[in-house]
């Protein structure tokens, strides 16, 4: 290929014609900059420049230039090389470079991002992907000698100011999470400057976003004209309060670190979090806020309601039931970068990203250094895998600027201790916004200003059946009950006349619309209430699905045995706005305990507490001895030694790719079924017309159910479903999707929290 200047990518314009082809000099120079500037923020500047530098070196190779040309079909003429046959590696020459250029252990951190730019970040060794084998065959192949041999400009190969680099950020056991926030620099950095050459267009939508000033400015003046709206209640003077201390602490002199918010349920933690991190934020100057969700069933509420607060401009939601038509362009190309200053999504997605392996993935992490992350609900952190969670938090906080606020009414025992002899590494120097502040001296103050539900406790603990249960909601015009099995749900709602069913047995489209019309009957029934007649009937029995989050507030809520804060959870959907002198929640014993596993254990943890005290107050206290007794049932906080994979050894040979693939925060073996519900049998038939573009399946997503590969192989042998693409279903019997119970094709019973509710 001599004679012709090396390039990176080719184009065409809209109207056919080729555009200047993009020089690969060019390229590797302007990633550089862009990743340094990404990791300026964290110190790793001079590693993610070097890893920029060589990331494409390989494409100096002629047999990269004749592919780049021929697969393009830019300049096919002159691309002709002896023995080319297809596509040609280049991401492994630069990592070859950089061990042969720098000492030993900074060579080989370098390869494994520039190695894994475009596959992934690689095991060291295991099988022909691994870093080890494909450093060992390009040497073989003498892939850096064919890029010598092509005379790259000297400042890439050698640049003049190489110097030593800089120390990697917190312990060993640390590394791999530094590594990973340098491989974000760098895939970020190659994905826009190949795109501002590529796509143009997308480029340029990539939106300029409101300053985080901008942001505390509408707050402020949606909270003031919220004050004057809101009814002068108790509840409201308390949720006030809350607020208060919530602005008062976040001018506190530590720029990171880690917080509790512990507020009663119904206390405004939502509001109050928020207002935290806007003005922490503005304090220590923080990028952006980061809100962190663990259902989807209560992610479309807040990103709702934080819309009402901010417009439709500002708010990012990333989670996979997102309906496509809230996006537009910059929104979605924001989401992929979380480059906007407020990002809301999931645990999932936040932990999973954190311990991820995939270019797409990790692309958006260096966008958490500097910023506020509220872990709502922080309780629901899966006790399993906690030591790797934890300790994602501990080092964003201590290295890279973040500030953590666990947000929760029912805080777990997070401190470090000794649990039946195990070490249980914990969060240490957490400090919490409601104790010994201007507004609220702790905690427990607010638990007892807020107790406005009489919690009934069995006074044995003999199983009641599900016709007593009935009998006893049935009593009531307006009553919710929440249970652990979705079988238990249909069971007893199939006793109450009329009664609205909730699970993840019906579709997120149909779900959300579910609690739309509860809350819309319970607003109904209010105003019947005011104006003397009598209410509605309304009778819900749902999941767990309704319990964390959800806004609705009943007179009376029912619920299945379960673990404490499970249980303080579902009294938070009752009484909820203080209208009523006290609401009722009933705790009883269903007819079988709980499924095997997590749920099992909370149960019997709830029942120890329930031995030693037979009236437990729903109390931080209580809380924390109740999470005490949790983890230590818990046989691993770290149920696939993620933390021992990720540990580097003598010879940094981490293994990247397989604690991806075990890092599953919910155990999911279902597999996905697009029912015929509302819109979805028009959306089918564009599925089945071929037009499977990405927003035809994202809407798609809100109408699919999980089924086991059990039941799904035999609803396939009956004709009840058929596979549309590769590992997607589509419901073909209608008799297997009801308007009141879902998905009706599975016997198999299945806890309340099914991993399509969880972003993936």
């Amino acid at each position: 290929m001599k004679g012709l200047q090396p390039i990176a990518h080719a184009a065409q314009n809209a109207d056919g014609s080729w555009r200047a082809p993009h020089p690969l000099a060019e390229h590797l120079t302007q990633v550089a900059k862009l990743a340094a500037d990404h990791a300026r923020r964290f110190g790793g500047e001079d590693w993610a420049y070097l890893a920029g530098l060589w990331h494409d070196l390989g494409k100096y190779r002629p047999s990269f230039q004749a592919y780049i040309r021929s697969k393009s079909g830019f300049e096919r003429e002159n691309a002709h090389i002896e023995g080319y046959n297809g596509r040609v590696e280049h991401s492994i020459a630069g990592a070859v470079h950089a061990i042969n250029t720098l000492e030993e252990t900074h060579g080989r951190l370098l390869a494994y991002l520039i190695a894994g730019h475009h596959a992934g970040l690689p095991d060291w060794n295991g099988d022909n992907s691994s870093l080890f084998q494909r450093l060992e065959r390009a040497r073989n192949d003498r892939h850096l000698q064919e890029v010598i041999n092509a005379n790259p400009p000297s400042h890439i190969l050698n640049p003049k100011d190489l110097k030593s680099a800089s120390r990697p950020k917190g312990e060993a056991k640390d590394l791999h999470l530094w590594l990973r926030l340098l491989f974000s620099c760098l895939v970020d950095a190659d994905f826009l400057d190949t795109e501002a050459y590529m796509d143009p267009d997308s480029s340029a939508l990539r939106r300029q976003w409101p300053s985080m000033d901008e942001l505390l400015r509408r707050f402020t003046a949606y909270m003031e004209k919220l004050r004057t709206q809101v009814a002068k209640t108790a509840v409201n003077d308390l949720r006030a309060r809350v607020l208060a201390q919530c602005i008062e602490r976040a001018g506190m002199d530590r720029g990171n670190g880690l917080f509790s918010l512990t507020v009663p349920t119904g206390g405004g933690k939502t509001l109050s979090s928020l207002a935290f991190a806007l003005h922490h934020a503005k304090v220590h100057g923080k990028r952006r806020v980061i809100y962190v969700i663990p259902y989807l069933s209560i992610i479309e509420q807040t990103a709702n309601e934080f819309r009402k607060v901010f417009g439709e401009d500002v708010v990012i939601e990333h989670h996979s039931h997102l309906d496509p038509d809230k996006e537009d362009a910059a929104s979605r190309l924001a989401a992929e970068n979380w480059d906007a200053p407020l990002i809301v999504t999931t645990n999932v997605q936040f932990f999973e990203s954190l311990h991820a392996a995939r270019t797409s993935r990790c692309r958006k992490l260096h966008s958490i250094v500097d910023s506020v992350v509220i872990l709502d609900e922080a309780q629901l952190l899966p006790p399993d895998w906690l030591d790797p969670c934890l300790a994602a938090i501990r080092a964003l906080a201590a290295h890279y600027g973040v500030t953590f606020v666990l947000c929760t009414a029912t805080q777990p025992a997070f401190r470090p201790r000794e649990v039946n002899d195990r070490k249980f590494a914990g969060l240490s120097e957490v400090r919490e916004l409601m104790q010994g502040g201007p507004h609220v001296q702790a905690p427990e103050e607010l638990y007892e200003a807020l107790e406005r539900v009489q919690v009934h406790w069995p006074s044995m603990m003999a199983p009641q059946d599900w016709d007593a249960v009935a009998q006893r909601m049935a009593a009531h015009p307006q009553a919710l009950a929440i249970v652990n099995r979705k079988t238990h749900a249909r069971v007893l709602a199939e006793k109450l006349p009329g009664a609205l069913y909730l699970s993840t047995n019906l579709c997120g489209a149909h779900r959300a619309e579910r609690i739309d019309e509860i809350r819309l009957r319970l607003a109904a029934n209010r105003e019947r209430m005011q104006a003397g007649l009598p209410v509605c009937p309304l009778h819900v029995v749902s999941t767990q699905l309704i319990e964390a989050g959800v806004d609705v507030d009943f007179p009376v809520v029912f619920r299945s045995l379960a673990g404490l804060d499970a249980i303080a959870q579902a009294a938070g959907r009752c009484n909820r706005e203080g209208r009523l002198n006290r609401g009722e929640a009933h705790v009883f014993v269903p007819p079988e305990p709980s499924p095997p596993g997590l749920l099992l254990k909370a149960e019997q943890a709830t029942r120890e507490l329930l031995a030693l005290d037979a009236e437990p107050l729903l109390s931080p206290s209580m809380f924390d001895h109740y999470s005490r007794l949790l983890l230590a049932k818990v046989n691993s906080w770290d149920k696939a030694n993620i933390r021992d994979l990720l540990m580097p050894g003598s010879q940094l040979e981490f293994r990247f790719r397989e604690a991806a693939e075990k890092f599953r925060l919910i155990d999911d073996d279902g597999l996905p079924v697009i029912v015929r519900w509302g819109e979805s049998p028009d959306l089918i038939d564009q599925l089945d017309a071929g037009k499977s573009n990405r927003w035809l399946l994202r809407k798609l997503q809100r109408y699919t159910v999980n089924a086991h590969p059990d039941c799904l192989r035999r609803l396939l042998a009956q004709g009840d479903v058929r596979e549309a693409l590769p590992g997607l279903y589509v419901q073909t019997n209608d008799l297997i999707y009801d308007e009141t119970f879902g998905f009706l094709g599975c016997a198999k019973d299945a806890t309340a929290y099914a991993a399509q509710d969880l972003v993936i």
